[in-house]
């Protein structure tokens, strides 16, 4: 006996079926999909349950209409906005019997963001550079693949974005809360852009500014390819979210010819100036190396970029400054303002009666502590190998040196650890301080001790790890160092590591990706997993992306290639993404020198020469 049948349930849905006696049974469901709220930017799971003879099959659909590669049991949507709200989603499940149609759940969706309370201030995270945001809850370890993951937008700027871009969540602009993101070129220019309206090759933005004077340019190149062909805004800024500022360091010059370093203040929801500001940088400090006068050695505006990112402790910004090339005269220049009034309070030189040690670190930034202490890692330049009582240079000068800087009463050097070859590796233009020093969480090492670690890499490619508390100083016949690790390193660094998880990832030149775990206060002496993909010059400075510990992804940009990769921050030998995998160039963008990923609310930014590239989910 045949039977053909349809009906319509009092549920409001609908089914049809051919049933034989001693056929297949027709799909029935047993739980209808749910009715979900979410807040605008988080994702919605729709699912359902249903009997009947196998296989089944799922087609959910929008709105009535069929949503492409939804043919699961469940349907996760993309990232929601608020035109999303009341949308109805319902499925048909099928099989060789028939089909039948679920009851429509209706999608409600809240104004707000998700991760609202997410903001991205200054570079890689936090001041101890970790790389690593905690609270990212739409990118998982399930969905960033080249089918629901790539690249959403495209945005032009005018200039080349090597700042890293910043992030505010629910900034009142207009008298309306906006997600913003904070880009800065070297036109000179600072952008406020609105994060959520990225699409295709638009954006829309709040405000922008120039930190150029009244008939200035930007500066020239100097000579230098480093930073071209123009210099303006290069180092990354930093946020105050109570003071509603954000801070720029911006060159310029005058067509007289003459050269300009100022700071500015810019009120986070307008652009303009404030405190009075800008503050034109002038500087000198007793000495009689490079560039001095009269026993003072002078900092010149032109012979210098502000290269490494700006840093805020305890309502002071501090500046760090590098040559252009190698070009002198140049010492190493550490100035501090007051974040009130844009001030100069205090200014340290750390080769005041020598030449260069100039502060490079791939732009990365100097990290702080708890306590306000300051470190970074100085370039080639003179270092004085016959030491004092204390064990400092003895004419003060510490080029190619990893610095501690107390910031109690003014900028002093409190600490230091150099490599015990250190006058040949400067000598050799091999620097320290090519790459970026991470300071670590607290660790208790195997006796029980809680240790304050840095750890740091440059052009010779051992990793040193430094205890904060004693750094170790100069020793000429070996390094009186916590652990240095050598031989895992393809190649020179010229980049920031990242931490997660009680993980060190490293990212050198012409080298894989490699994470180093760490356990009883000690970096493991090889990696656990390292990436497929050799990384070209300059390397890689990874972020990592979780919810808490939870979906860690460590993303990296191959910026000689113009590739983004992200990998499962468990286990690098397992690709997730690259933005090569999808066809015809879907997610194609140009690369750009020392540039790295920023990871936030379910995005990810990326800084090119022409533009900002944001990555995501796909609708």
């Amino acid at each position: 006996m045949l039977v053909a049948f349809s009906f319509a349930g009092c549920g409001g849905y609908s089914s049809t079926a051919t049933v034989n006696g001693n056929g297949p049974v027709a799909p029935y469901i047993t739980t209808q999909p749910a009715n979900q709220t979410v807040t605008a930017g988080q994702t919605a799971t729709f699912s359902v349950a249903a009997t009947g003879t196998p296989p089944l099959t799922y087609r959910w659909q929008k709105n009535g209409a069929d949503i492409t590669g939804a043919t699961s049991s469940s349907y996760s949507t993309p990232v929601t906005t608020a035109a999303d709200d009341g949308e109805m989603l319902r499925v048909v499940v099928s099989n060789a019997a028939g089909s039948v149609t679920s009851n429509s759940a209706i999608l409600t969706v809240n104004a707000g963001t998700a991760n609202s309370s997410v903001d991205v201030i200054t570079y890689h995270y936090d001041n101890g550079r970790s790389g690593q945001n905690l609270n990212e809850t739409s990118l998982t370890l399930a969905n960033v693949n080249s089918t629901q993951f790539g690249k959403k937008g495209e945005f032009t700027v005018d200039g080349k974005v090597d700042a890293q871009p910043l992030y505010l969540s629910q900034v009142t602009i207009g008298g309306q809360k906006k997600n913003v993101l904070y880009v800065a070129t070297e036109h000179g220019s600072v952008y406020a852009f609105d994060a959520d309206s990225i699409s295709g090759t638009t954006s829309t933005f709040l405000w922008k500014t120039t930190t150029l004077g009244s008939g200035e340019t930007t500066s020239d190149n100097r000579g230098c390819g480093q930073v071209s062909p123009e210099i303006g805004i290069t180092a990354t800024p930093v946020i105050d979210r109570a003071r509603n500022a954000i801070y720029v360091v911006a060159m310029s010059k005058d067509v007289s010819g003459s050269y300009f370093q100022r700071l500015h203040a810019l009120n986070l929801s307008t652009g303009a100036e404030l405190f009075s500001g800008p503050q034109t940088i002038t500087a000198t400090y007793p000495g009689t190396g490079d560039n001095s006068s009269g026993g003072n050695v002078v900092f010149d505006p032109k012979q210098y970029k502000e290269r490494p990112g700006l840093l805020q402790i305890n309502g002071t910004i501090y500046t760090t400054w590098s040559s252009h090339c190698d070009i002198r005269p140049y010492t190493s220049w550490v100035m501090a303002f007051s974040a009130d009034t844009l001030a100069p309070t205090s200014v340290l030189n750390l080769v005041p009666n020598g030449t260069e040690g100039g502060i490079w670190m791939a732009g990365t930034a100097p990290a702080a502590d708890a306590a306000g202490n300051v470190f970074f890692i100085m370039g080639n330049g003179d270092f004085d190998t016959t030491l004092n009582a204390s064990g400092f240079p003895a004419n003060g000068n510490c080029g190619n040196c990893f610095v501690k800087l107390s910031t109690s009463g003014g900028l002093k050097l409190a600490d230091y650890f150099t490599p015990h070859n250190t006058v040949a590796e400067s000598n050799a233009d091999q620097d320290f301080g090519s790459g970026g020093g991470i300071l670590l969480m607290d660790l208790t090492d195997s006796g029980g001790t809680t240790r304050h670690l840095s750890v740091g890499a440059g052009k010779d490619a051992l990793i040193y790890v430094v205890d904060r508390d004693a750094m170790g100083k100069f020793n000429a016949s070996t390094d009186q160092i916590y652990q240095e690790i050598s031989g895992q390193l393809g190649g020179s660094v010229f980049s920031m590591p990242a931490f997660f998880n009680g993980t060190v990832y490293y990212g050198a030149v012409g080298d894989a990706l490699k994470a180093f775990p760490v356990a009883s206060a000690k970096l493991a002496s090889a990696p656990s997993s390292q990436s497929t993909h050799q990384f070209g010059f300059p390397g890689t400075t990874p972020s990592v992306s979780a919810n808490g510990s939870a979906n860690g992804i460590v993303w990296a940009i191959e910026n000689s290639g113009a590739m983004l990769f992200a990998y499962d921050a468990a286990d690098l030998t397992k690709e997730l993404y690259d933005s090569n995998q999808a066809a015809g160039n879907r997610d194609h963008f140009s690369g750009n020198k020392f540039i790295t990923p920023v990871v936030v609310n379910g995005k990810v930014y990326v800084g090119t020469p022409t533009s900002v590239a944001v990555f995501g989910l796909l609708p």
